[in-house]
């Protein structure tokens, strides 16, 4: 039976940073990275279905849900530094090590998590994120021109990026089946990016995932050389990332386990059961003491 949830708010250097929690203190440590637009609320199927194993800890960045969203002005909406934030987030609450569940933006904050404290991490969940140039698909063709020259394509990316339209693609993708999915997904991410202030937040961090791109091939020489225990699941109705992805992470890491599911770019909308499985039966492989 799960745990109930709770939800809390932690001060991490002045900035208040909300977050999801449920399971035992002592249960192993599952740390869930959400993606964009989404928060922490993305995995509550998986709260749901884990806690009563695991301890489940998932954290709104700054910019993001309930945490706090200060201006650009005022805090720099980069991934470097939101990295900085959560890794001091898992001091204050005195999580020493966890299993790392990385979606989308979860990708570029969980390997910086993992590179600076690798004794921390002890697996990676990748679910539709990107380590590789080659998985970015057709629709980041605005994006690079935007890294390219900001000004001149700013109110193209800001389209592409952050329209009702697109939130509401980047949940069913090319599903052929969209009675799948529940409209409130993308109607509660839109509300939120609707905010005021939002649309600046989202248009700087996004500037700076450029740099993601260009830490790539030092991501891809960390899992060469450190073979990290590694689950990759992949919905196949991503329309924002390219399907080749998940064998290019084989190819870093041999013993990757590798599912490709009925899903798209947010397997939880529409396979919540199927991941909680994966996720649990890999961590027990990995680890015979769970």
């Amino acid at each position: 039976m799960s745990r109930p949830t709770a939800y809390r708010t932690v001060d991490v250097d002045g900035l208040p940073i909300f977050y999801r929690e449920a399971g035992d203190a002592g249960a192993p440590v599952i740390l869930l990275l959400h993606g964009l637009p989404s928060s922490s609320r993305m995995y509550q199927p998986l709260l749901d279905r884990l806690s009563d194993r695991y301890r489940l800890v998932a954290p709104d960045y700054p910019g993001f849900g309930h945490s706090a969203a200060p201006d650009p002005g005022a805090f720099a909406y980069t991934f470097d530094h939101i990295a900085e934030v959560m890794i001091c987030f898992t001091e204050l609450l005195a999580i020493p090590q966890y299993n790392l569940f990385m979606q989308d933006y979860g990708g570029p904050v969980g390997f910086r998590m993992a590179m600076a404290h690798p004794e921390r991490a002890q697996s990676l969940i990748i679910q539709n994120a990107v380590a590789h140039d080659t998985g970015l698909g057709e629709i980041w063709a605005t994006r690079r021109a935007f890294w390219a020259d900001r000004a001149a394509h700013e109110a193209a990316l800001r389209g592409n990026l952050l329209s009702l339209e697109t939130t509401r693609r980047r949940h069913i993708g090319s599903d052929p089946d969209i009675g799948r999915y529940d409209p409130d997904l993308w109607t509660d991410e839109f509300a939120f990016l609707s905010r005021p202030g939002q649309s600046d937040i989202q248009t700087e961090l996004f500037y700076d995932y450029r740099k993601n791109v260009a830490a790539y091939p030092r991501w891809q020489r960390w899992m060469q050389e450190n073979k990290p225990r590694l689950l990759v699941l992949w919905g196949r109705y991503d329309p924002s990332f390219d399907i080749s992805e998940p064998e290019a992470y084989r190819r870093d890491v041999p013993d990757a386990e590798v599912q490709i599911l009925d899903a798209g770019h947010f397997a939880l909308d529409t396979s919540a059961d199927e991941v909680a499985d994966l996720v649990h039966n890999f961590l027990q492989r990995q680890n015979s003491h769970f």
